[in-house]
């Protein structure tokens, strides 16, 4: 028996990236803890960080390829896959190669690899057909910095350090950490800006735990962020409190932006919002009496109705207030090269594809997932008729995907990629079973590695820390072997792909006892010492992560956007134009608002990660954790007729789901919260997650091209006006999703 070892490693199911400290015996982690010494996450981690090695040693782990053979799997060789996969590509292909398309899902962004090989393997097949579940949650944040910056991954973040003033608004980072930003501990953090005599403001439909942290809280009407911000922005202009020579100096559309916040001062939003204008009015001093002022957003923005209108108005306030690339400020960070330059030479992200159902613009090179059943279902050219889906779980996390079920069953092709049978890989005619984070070497994601998006920047690698147990493969090698198989060349490049074969044959006449692979440390390799940061091998002497320099103040107004003059866009032509439907939008709110109209919000809960974490059963085996609940402020509980536990049916336009009820003295009255990643009954291969009760929130969203925000792709996933009553007939207690 090999006796134990310890191991440092970085966490990779969010971004914050913890360090942990992992013990291994008999190629098993067997524990995680925190790297108490680590350079840039404090000796933080989060529960389900610390339990992740639960669900990648699961008895439910993938270990061979599968097939479905009527309604079941059965297990088959890596060559019989790829060879029949690739024969009905082959076919497909030379048909139309926009008949192909791929889904990327949240876990695919947090390795290195794998984004990058997935997008060479739809490349090479010529299909531009990829959806992404960034617009689910932040394809609004790309959008707005696509048309402000010149370039989607220009994502200004709060000097942490010195900041005297933060608005957080429709984020919760004491539970979610923090969105892109990688800052760990951020409880410790918050409190740090406090202690100096900093102020923190969460603006929130919810008393958040972020809100107990801060101290001070503004609620505020779910859905209506935007006339917030415009309000703001009003104030602002209103006092002349715009540095207007330096902000025309770096920016355009000043004045057009002005025009645009003139029509909605704080008096006529205030009934919508539920912000007195004094509450307003008093906001705006404290934000700009600050030596230093940012405001901070996350998903539950994005979520919205109005997601990108409302990001791009906050992303104005910065700017205006002469927030933006200052000390204390908004700062916008240097990775470990130039990759908006690299990006500008060589076309990345500058794809001007539109999608054939709605005519969506390509954006991050995606499309909107909420048009993908349509484009499977609508017949015509180009419908779409196999899938690949890699890193994601989309039957779970899309809008209505109840109608998405029936779009995936009814392809040609479905292949999914994972580490379980859940429930889209469920319905799969394929099914590859990848290697988890722990099975791999890597750096960091793009965020911290490309744009250094750190609060406390370092530059950090890992070994693969266990051998897999199976023919788990890593997704570079997948979609490599994939592309042969297709007769394709990765990102088009036959040469390219005659050099990643070679390099697979070569690693395995150097590593003769490891499974057929790519040299992954080779290609990480090549990543450092092409952007002049040395080594691999170096890279790991820094098992704390090697101190990277903070980005200065005043190193991005004026030098370092892409847009054709070089200058901010403050009032993009067709951001501009959208505004005119804020009009009908907001009488909208205030007639549902005097009708009694119930707004859905999310809920993080702490136990639980996405959808990724329910099939781990140390996180989910107390009672109050084997389902979500309906929560609802006592006030609409007494009126609604709904007490403590009783089940509850809430309808929408969609569709309805049952949950029983939990009261929330926290929640804005006339709001209600279901956490999401629940209702895995459907999984046939999670044996922990689908045994739960819960109900699958999204499918009260609706998709289709006229549910979709339109300058983002953005689903409708937060704010969403349902009805809620006593569940009507028998109660399925053990499930509690029936309705």
């Amino acid at each position: 028996m090999a006796s134990a070892t310890t191991n440092k490693t970085f966490c990779r199911i969010c971004e914050a990236s913890c360090g942990l400290v992992a013990t291994v015996e008999n190629n098993r982690v067997t524990s995680l803890a925190p790297n108490k010494e680590h350079h840039g996450t404090l000796g933080f981690s989060c529960m389900k960080g610390l339990h992740q090695h639960s669900m990648y040693d699961s008895p439910d782990r993938l270990q061979t390829p599968l097939k479905r053979v009527g309604d079941s799997f059965e297990a088959i060789s890596w060559q019989q896959a790829l060879r029949e996969i690739g024969d009905k590509v082959k076919a497909l292909r030379d048909v139309s190669p926009q008949s192909i398309g791929m889904y990327v899902g949240t876990a695919a962004g947090f390795s290195i690899l794998h984004p990058i090989f997935a997008e060479g393997f739809m490349q090479g097949l010529g299909s531009h057909n990829i959806y992404s579940s960034s617009t689910q949650d932040c394809a609004n944040r790309f959008a707005a910095a696509k048309e402000m910056y010149g370039f989607p991954f220009f994502q200004p973040f709060v000097d942490l350090d010195h900041v005297e003033c933060m608005l957080i608004v429709g984020t919760n980072p004491v539970v979610s950490k923090w969105t892109f930003l990688q800052v760990a501990h951020p409880v410790k953090r918050m409190k740090q800006v406090l202690a100096r005599g900093g102020r923190i403001i969460v603006v929130d439909p919810r008393y958040t735990e972020t809100a107990k942290v801060a101290g001070e809280h503004q609620y505020i009407k779910p859905n209506t962020d935007v006339f917030f911000f415009l309000s703001f922005l009003a104030e602002i202009f209103a006092r002349n409190a715009c540095d207007t020579a330096t902000v025309q100096q770096h920016s355009t559309g000043l004045e057009e932006l002005r025009e645009v916040a003139a029509a909605w001062p704080a008096e006529r939003t205030a009934p919508v919002t539920g912000i007195s204008p004094e509450n307003l009015r008093e906001l705006v001093s404290t934000f700009l009496e600050a030596n230093g002022a940012a405001i901070v957003t996350g998903t539950g923005l994005g979520m919205g109705q109005d997601g990108t209108l409302a990001q791009w108005l906050a992303e104005c306030i910065n700017a205006v207030s002469g927030n933006l690339d200052r000390r204390g400020g908004t700062l916008v960070g240097e990775g470990i090269f130039d990759f908006a330059g690299f990006a500008k030479k060589n076309g990345m992200f500058m794809r001007k594809a539109r999608s054939r159902i709605g005519n969506f613009r390509e954006l991050n090179g995606a499309f909107p997932g909420g048009i993908l059943a349509d484009e499977i279902l609508t017949p015509g050219k180009d419908q779409i008729k196999a899938m690949f889906v890699t890193g994601g779980n989309p039957l779970l996390t899309m809008a209505n995907s109840t109608r998405l079920r029936e779009a995936l069953q009814s392809l040609e092709l479905l292949v999914v990629t994972d580490i379980y049978l859940n429930e889209t890989a469920s319905v799969a005619d394929y099914v590859l079973p990848a290697t988890s984070p722990l099975e791999r070497p890597d750096l960091p994601f793009i965020f911290p590695l490309f744009l250094g998006m750190q609060s406390i920047p370092y530059i950090a690698a890992t070994e693969a820390l266990v051998e897999p147990t199976g023919e788990q493969r890593d997704e570079a090698t997948i979609y490599t072997d994939l592309a042969t198989a297709c007769g394709i060349g990765l990102f088009g490049s036959t040469l390219t792909q005659r050099l990643l074969r070679f390099l697979k044959g070569a690693n395995k006449v150097f590593h003769p006892r490891s499974r057929p692979g790519l040299p992954q440390k080779l290609l990480l390799d090549l990543i450092l010492r092409s952007s002049g940061n040395g080594s691999w091998r170096s890279l790991l002497q820094f098992p704390e992560g090697k101190p990277r320099e903070q980005v200065a103040p005043g190193s991005f107004l004026g030098k370092r956007p892409i847009t054709d003059d070089g200058k901010v866009a403050l009032a993009p032509a067709e951001f501009v134009a959208a505004t005119g439907a804020l009009e009908s939008r907001f009488a909208e709110y205030a007639q549902a608002q005097e009708s009694g109209v119930m707004r859905l919000i999310s809920k993080r809960a702490h136990s639980t990660h996405n959808s990724w974490t329910q099939n781990i059963d140390a996180l989910t085996n107390g009672d109050h954790n084997r389902t979500n609940y309906l929560y609802l402020h006592p006030a609409d509980g007494q009126r609604l007729g709904l007490a403590e536990g009783d089940a509850a049916d809430i309808r929408s336009a969609t569709a309805a789901i049952r949950l029983p009820v939990k009261l929330l003295e926290e929640l804005m009255p006339g709001t209600v919260a279901v956490p999401h990643g629940w209702g895995h009954q459907h999984a046939s291969g999670l044996g922990v997650a689908s045994q739960l009760a819960g109900a699958n929130v999204n499918i009260l969203a609706s998709d289709g091209p006229g549910n979709i925000e339109p300058l983002s792709g953005m689903a409708h996933l937060s704010g969403i006006p349902v009805e809620v009553t006593a569940a009507a007939g028998p109660v399925n207690r053990a499930s509690w999703s029936g309705c």
